[in-house]
């Protein structure tokens, strides 16, 4: 990962996230739930990268480390060139402005009792960025962007489509004009024929507004889609890393081949013939992960090594990072 400092949107270095547990009249800390375990990633501008994953693996953690929504337990966290992570609460809030957030549910993201328009707007108010006839103008502009029309901008949320009310959620997202746009899994509560049309219109506005992604989702064929790289996670950390085309057509790691195998084809032939490889056990619990690698206790591959020493994220060749010693 040597790509200039200038070229970078976001660069994430050994980044950890522990949440405490906390038990007993003496309010006891006992253990951590180890939610994410020590990553580092970069995200170059004006790119996608996606970040997959089974549920309860990091990956939201991760997205709102970046926003400082949550205080990281330890590691680095650059933006724009700047050390995000040790930046006090009172000065993280005009940083805010320059990120955007996208959440997964499109009803409960939205206040039910505010109007569209409303919603959209309060980012501009909370940034002192416009007021009045200009902050009118700028929501006007935002649904026109996200491909809604004006008009609907004092309904409540419950009168949109859940396609609408996702777009409203795009809108308030690009309201302070933001570089980096954190998408959390952005179209898993909506209909497929809805799911692409949000896709298209999150490409549409990459290019037309220079945006950077970071796009976290579990379902592999959309990341393929709308990704120019790829991370994979399990229980806390990286797996592979690498492009979008290389991951899907020479996965290294056991675990991706596992979540590819999974994949439907829409050709019954190659459906019927091709190797699936089913995983063994349940994901072990973020508060006593396995020694060594994580996915040492699922995986077909593993060897007595596996679970002596924790494999580090290394170069496999042409930028293809994987986290294995058995590659």
């Amino acid at each position: 990962m040597d790509t200039p400092k200038s070229d970078l949107m976001v660069e994430v270095k050994d980044l950890k996230m522990y949440f405490p547990i906390i038990r007993g009249l003496l309010r006891h800390h006992v253990a951590d739930v180890k939610a994410v375990d020590d990553i580092s990633f970069e995200i170059k501008k004006h790119e996608t990268l996606g970040l997959v994953g089974e549920s309860g693996c990091g990956k939201t953690t991760t997205g709102r480390c970046i926003l400082r929504l949550y205080n990281p337990t330890s590691g680095n966290i650059f933006f724009a060139g700047k050390d995000i992570s040790i930046i006090p609460e009172r000065k993280v809030k005009p940083l805010r402005a320059q990120m955007g957030a996208i959440f997964q549910d499109p009803f409960g993201s939205l206040n039910p009792r505010q109007t569209a328009g409303s919603i959209v707007g309060d980012p501009l108010k909370v940034h002192n960025m416009a007021t009045g006839s200009e902050l009118e103008d700028r929501v006007t502009e935002l649904f026109r962007l996200v491909g809604l029309d004006p008009s609907m901008k004092d309904r409540v949320p419950h009168e949109f489509s859940g396609g609408q009310r996702q777009r409203i959620g795009v809108a308030r997202a690009l309201a302070c004009s933001p570089s980096l746009v954190i998408c959390d899994e952005p179209i898993s509560a909506l209909d497929v024929s809805i799911q692409a049309q949000i896709i298209n219109l999150l490409e549409e506005l990459q290019g037309r507004l220079g945006l950077t992604y970071l796009f976290i989702a579990h379902d592999l064929a959309v990341v393929q889609h709308i990704s120019d790289r790829v991370a994979v996670m399990y229980l806390g950390r990286i797996m592979e890393l690498t492009t979008s085309e290389e991951l899907y057509e020479n996965p290294l790691h056991p675990y991706t081949r596992a979540l590819l195998s999974a994949i439907p084809i829409p050709d019954p032939v190659a459906e019927k013939t091709r190797m699936r490889i089913v995983l063994k056990g349940e994901v072990p619990s973020p508060v006593n992960p396995p020694p060594g690698c994580h996915f040492h206790p699922r995986c077909h591959l593993a060897i007595a090594d596996c679970s002596a020493a924790r494999p580090s994220l290394r170069d496999a060749g042409g930028g293809h990072f994987v986290a294995c010693i058995r590659v």
